[in-house]
């Protein structure tokens, strides 16, 4: 027998009656405004080509590390999954995967997701089982054939108004540029400059990305002013084809300020393949530290991502390639490693700093205190490890004491999963609903005050944070 796919209008709410009342109207306030996503990992030309989705598989499982780790962890092979570099897999087979295993993501962010996804938008009544695992392919098959569920269909349906995307600084932007004149299209997509191939010496590459860099700029790969000169030629135009935002996924924060002849004695030996792996680490800090001083003079706001292991499982890296559920969370600290970036750039009106972590410490013993002082540093929203329902309501005990709650950056989807994004923003509305909820039943915030609060978390903040 099959178990009805459940969708509790109130999920995530305070199980208190009051409370959930006061939290249900505050969610019903936002439920329906836009979706600002000012940091995400969609590829721009899913909507520019806007082709049908493939088949369940590849829609739901292929692509998603969430849901391809909890499955490996639980004996299932990757490549049966068809992750990242292996052959191409029989998609029905997958999903029967997903399908029989499907009680490995009670409780997890992933399952949350998946059930809203496949409640809201295909109609799927039951839980996926062994049993239900045909039938429920053919019905998201199905629709997957209707134009209304192309991917610019969707984006209009799930009511974006902003999404941004994460691209190389040797990016051309084209498919950006070829969107915001196509006169069919009406959403606002925005690139994304990510540097830390070209920052950071360790980086696969590095040399080869310099050459091409400095090449493109017309100085020599080993000629350190010509170096942040095309950096910021490249920053500029990531500006004119509307980008807000500047993201360092490094592994950790960590900043140095040195004199422009120490740091070009190290880019020449970076460039020469001769930089150890402290001396990596100088450079790498060094150049965080000035790209926060070209955020300052360009405008554009500076994300921080720290504290992964990358590529954690070498067998995994060689045989499916990065990106496929191997990425282990560890230790961050921001109030050290940042002060050479603070003490140089903290006080510049221009700069705006948007630290985000994966380990929750850090919130209320480093980052809430950062951005309680520093007008340039914000708090950035859970992410990836933390964009899941217990640790959003930790996030906002952690924070919001410290730094009360128009420090934060507004929530950010992170995803390359472009169904998931109504259902994770819709998860954090009904989330920072139940926790004013809570302090108004407290008499802590005013009804006014929470009413205002809920909406501003939505819109104003984001806009502010990320200039839009």
């Amino acid at each position: 027998m099959s178990t009805p796919l459940q969708l509790d209008p109130d999920r995530l709410l305070p199980a208190d009656p009051q409370t959930r009342s006061i939290a249900r109207a505050l969610y019903e306030s936002v439920a329906q405004l836009p979706i600002i996503s000012p940091h995400g990992h969609v590829a721009p030309s899913l909507l520019m080509d806007d082709e049908p989705f493939s088949d369940p598989a590849e829609l739901f499982i292929t692509h998603d590390h969430y849901v391809t780790r909890l499955l490996h962890s639980a004996g299932v092979d990757l490549g049966a999954l068809g992750v990242g570099r292996s052959a191409p897999v029989d998609p029905r087979h997958a999903w029967r995967i997903l399908a029989e295993n499907w009680h490995l993501l009670a409780g997890t962010a992933s399952g949350y997701w998946l059930t809203h996804e496949l409640a809201t938008l295909f109609d799927i009544r039951d839980e996926p089982s062994a049993e239900t695992a045909d039938a429920s392919y053919d019905a998201i098959a199905t629709r997957l054939a209707d134009p209304a569920y192309r991917p610019r269909a969707l984006f209009d349906r799930f009511g974006i108004e902003v999404l941004a995307t994460t691209d190389d600084p040797m990016d051309d932007l084209s498919v950006h540029a070829a969107l915001a004149a196509d006169p069919t299209f009406s959403g606002r997509v925005l690139p994304t400059f990510r540097p830390d191939a070209y920052l950071d010496p360790t980086a696969a590459d590095f040399r080869a990305r310099i050459a091409r860099l400095t090449e493109a700029n017309g100085t020599a790969p080993d000629d350190f002013a010509g170096y942040l000169s095309a950096l910021e030629a490249r920053r500029a135009h990531f500006v004119a084809h509307g980008a807000v935002s500047a993201d360092h996924g490094v592994r950790e924060p960590y900043t140095v300020d040195l004199s422009d002849d120490e740091a070009s004695a190290l880019y020449r030996r970076a460039v020469a393949g001769d930089l150890d792996a402290a001396g990596a680490r100088e450079f790498a800090g060094n150049m965080l530290l000035r790209m926060a001083g070209m955020s300052a003079r360009d405008g554009l706001v500076m994300t921080i991502h720290p504290g992964v292991y990358r590529n954690h499982s070498s067998a995994t890296f060689d045989r499916f390639g990065p990106d496929t559920g191997h990425d282990i969370p560890i230790t961050t600290t921001y109030t050290g490693n940042l002060r050479p970036l603070l003490e140089r750039h903290g006080l510049e009106p221009g700069l705006h700093l948007v630290l985000f972590a994966v380990d929750e410490t850090v919130y209320s013993r480093e980052v809430a205190p950062l951005a309680g002082f520093y007008s340039s540093v914000f708090i950035g929203a859970p992410w990836w490890f933390l964009d899941a329902p217990d640790a959003v309501v930790r996030f906002r005990s952690a924070v919001t004491e410290t730094a009360g709650f128009y420090r934060g950056s507004g929530f950010i989807d992170d995803t390359r999963a472009f169904l998931s994004i109504p259902a994770r923003h819709d998860m954090a509305r009904r989330l920072d609903s139940a926790f004013l909820a809570r302090l108004v039943r407290e008499g802590r915030v005013s009804p006014a005050a929470a009413e205002r609060i809920v909406t501003d978390l939505v819109d104003a903040l984001p806009r502010k944070v990320f200039k839009l």
